[in-house]
């Protein structure tokens, strides 16, 4: 797991109840009412009451761990407003496999079901992030995973320990020999991630093209800031629809 540069907006106020605004271009369609900000401030108190204020940038079930990022930023907040400690790693981890390295926001590879962190020193890498405009919830890549399992080869082996990465370039190549179970899937549920990963890897500059997570959001990794600038914005105007940003990984 690695960390943007960019992301959503939690902001929270002291009231009498518990309640959740939510606004931003990417914020349509979500619930005010049954969201991880909300299950995660009862994490932390039952009773309590606060204002959260959820600024949504991230597409919605996009393979980003944006839920994820914003229930811990949300812990964190109350944490201090209502000035009580973290719940216990368990309680953390029932909010999701993501939230516990989320709370961290440092580069990490996660084991078991999202408990155990290893931290990465990641080098400096710019992305670019490209959505095709298509929400695919986790849960239908992993059902579909479990139903064309007949249909693949898999293999099962484990990752390889991660070796010193002095640059992007080694970044990329270790990547390279690299996979991502979920690709297969979720690409049978959205067709269009072979077309955002084919539109990074065109662009001068990418080293590595790949879906991320669960998808359908795809990453380019590019050695400098001007690659991937312009690789986004060429994208952008080639695909009006699309949600595209371009960053750098927040802590290398």
């Amino acid at each position: 797991m690695a960390f943007a540069d960019f992301g959503d907006r939690i902001t929270v106020e002291a009231a009498p109840d518990l309640t959740l605004e939510i606004t931003g271009p990417q914020g349509w369609g979500l619930s005010a009412t049954d969201n991880l900000c909300l299950h995660a401030a009862r994490a932390l108190h039952p009773t309590r009451g606060a204002r959260i204020m959820l600024d949504k940038y991230l597409p919605v079930a996009a393979g980003l761990g944006g839920g994820s990022a914003d229930a811990a930023a949300t812990l964190q907040a109350l944490s201090q407003l209502w000035n009580l400690p973290l719940p216990q790693s368990a309680a953390i981890l029932k909010l999701g496999a993501d939230v516990p390295v989320c709370l961290q926001s440092k580069a990490a590879r996660m084991q078991g079901i999202g408990e155990t962190l290893t931290p990465i020193a990641l080098p400096p890498a710019h992305i670019v992030l490209a959505n095709p405009g298509e929400a695919v919830a986790t849960a239908d890549v992993f059902n579909e995973l479990d139903t064309r399992a007949d249909l693949v080869d898999r293999d099962t082996s484990p990752l390889p320990i991660i070796p010193a990465l002095p640059d992007v370039q080694a970044l990329a190549a270790f990547l390279k020999d690299q996979r991502n179970d979920l690709e297969y899937p979720a690409m049978l549920l959205c067709p269009e991630i072979a077309e955002v990963i084919s539109e990074l890897e065109e662009r001068k500059g990418c080293l590595l093209a790949r879906m991320s997570g669960s998808g359908a959001t795809c990453f380019g990794l590019f050695a400098d800031e001007d690659s991937a600038y312009w690789a986004a914005r060429m994208i952008g105007q080639h695909h009006k629809h699309w949600w595209v940003r371009a960053g750098r990984l927040s802590d290398a």
